[in-house]
């Protein structure tokens, strides 16, 4: 099986670096309860039949502990796209304070 590059929530920059795109691949309900502002959202499910949304730029892949977002990760690279699995994913990112944002009317987070 081929690695999957992976970063952990200490090698990210914050604020994150311009040019950046975060792909969120977690289920629509986990995305409306807290996500990273600015970030692209496509069920992992859906990411075969939306792959032209995503920008040809690097990519960081978050779901919620990391297993999702190491198969897109996974798809990705087989497609050519420069991406990088979050590991520890949006618990991580949470835990770490980071900022999200939430659809939910209520403080952002992770289910």
């Amino acid at each position: 099986m081929t690695q999957v590059p992976t970063v952990s929530i200490e090698g990210v920059p914050q604020p994150l670096p311009e040019g950046l795109v975060v792909l969120d691949v977690r289920e629509p309900e986990e995305w409306q309860h807290g996500h990273i502002e600015g970030a692209l959202h496509i069920p992992l499910s859906l990411l075969p039949l939306r792959r032209d949304e995503l920008p040809d730029a690097q990519t960081l892949v978050v779901c919620k502990v990391g297993g999702r977002s190491a198969q897109a990760v996974a798809w990705l690279q087989q497609q050519g796209h420069d991406a990088v699995n979050l590991d520890g994913g949006m618990l991580d990112w949470e835990a770490a304070g980071r900022p999200m944002v939430s659809e939910t009317g209520r403080p952002p987070q992770v289910v």
